[in-house]
């Protein structure tokens, strides 16, 4: 199989890493920095922590060097899910499935948009990396990884997809509902993301201290009230309890959001609480929690120029 991962953030080479080093499978990574992908291509694959994984492998900034692939794996931000559409079609063929790891609401529309919802595969994972340098990941914490189509179909190249994820550490299990798996992890990033990225504390931290942990209830209450107005059905029967077991297993972690802002990177607040606000506003649902998240997170983007004066 030849696979290709878009995007060497935390999680892509993270992934891109384990299929390399444990499947035998052709594997590229595509990134969009021709700079960076020189720098991976000499220096490789690195991770550690409760993983340990080094590995050399393809990559280019240039889709062309890879070709039409068998599985494409979307790793990038919610906001650059257009862009990258665009820029990998060398990768797709009439036989390519695509599949999205992504956090957050909206980007599987985006990849049906582009290359039609029956080669696109939708999934979650709860596992948890830490970008330490280009190529360069700290493993911290394992999790679910849950894929399938929201058409319901369990095809061939779903189970394949699912096959080779498991083969390569990320033990994965099909849904026939994804759309309530999506929506329930992101019961999980509403949770966290922001309210570290604002704390600057790691995901265990959350609930040891009271404050902190009264306002992951709040924010993420306010998003089960929206999701059940919705008749969206969650995938857990205790939401708040997973948001907090999930910050057990990944204590370790550094979020996404949060490595955002220490990085002064845009953020994925949009695509994650934002969601619940917009559709919060639609039905008649009050979420003053997390829009007091948004506003913060907002504020400390408008921040980064005056932080680096």
């Amino acid at each position: 199989m030849k696979i290709a991962v878009v995007g060497p953030g935390a999680l892509g080479c993270l992934i891109a890493g384990f299929l390399k080093s444990r499947t035998g499978e052709e594997i590229w990574l595509i990134d969009k920095s021709p700079q960076r992908a020189k720098l991976i291509r000499e220096e490789g694959i690195r991770v550690e922590g409760m993983s340990s994984v080094s590995a050399a492998i393809d990559i280019s900034a240039d889709p062309k060097d890879a070709g039409p692939c068998d599985l494409v794996f979307i790793c990038v931000k919610s906001y650059s899910t257009d862009d990258a559409c665009k820029d990998i079609k060398p990768l797709v063929s009439d036989k390519t499935f695509i599949l999205t790891l992504q956090n957050g609401i909206g980007n599987v529309q985006v990849l049906n948009d582009h290359f039609g919802p029956e080669r696109v595969i939708a999934g979650v994972t709860n596992h948890g990396a830490t970008l330490v340098g280009p190529g360069h990941v700290r493993h911290t914490g394992r999790g679910d990884t849950i894929i399938g189509m929201y058409n319901g179909k369990v095809l061939g190249p779903v189970r394949d997809a699912a096959n080779i994820l498991t083969k390569c550490g990320f033990e994965t299990k099909v849904s026939k509902d994804i759309d309530s798996v999506v929506w329930s992890k992101l019961i999980i990033n509403i949770g966290i993301n922001a309210l570290t990225a604002i704390t600057r504390l790691k995901n265990g931290m959350l609930i040891k201290h009271d404050g902190a942990r009264q306002i992951l209830r709040g924010s993420v209450q306010e998003a089960i009230d929206v999701i059940k107005r919705k008749r969206i059905k969650l995938i857990y029967d205790d939401p708040v309890q997973k948001v907090e077991s999930v910050c057990k297993a990944t204590a370790a972690n550094v979020s996404s959001m949060l490595q955002d802002v220490l990085n002064f990177k845009r953020t994925e607040i949009d695509y994650m609480n934002g969601v619940i606000t917009r559709q919060g506003k639609a039905l008649g649902i009050p979420t003053p929690v997390n829009e007091v998240l948004i506003n913060l997170i907002k504020t400390i983007e408008l921040s980064y120029e005056e932080a680096g004066e």
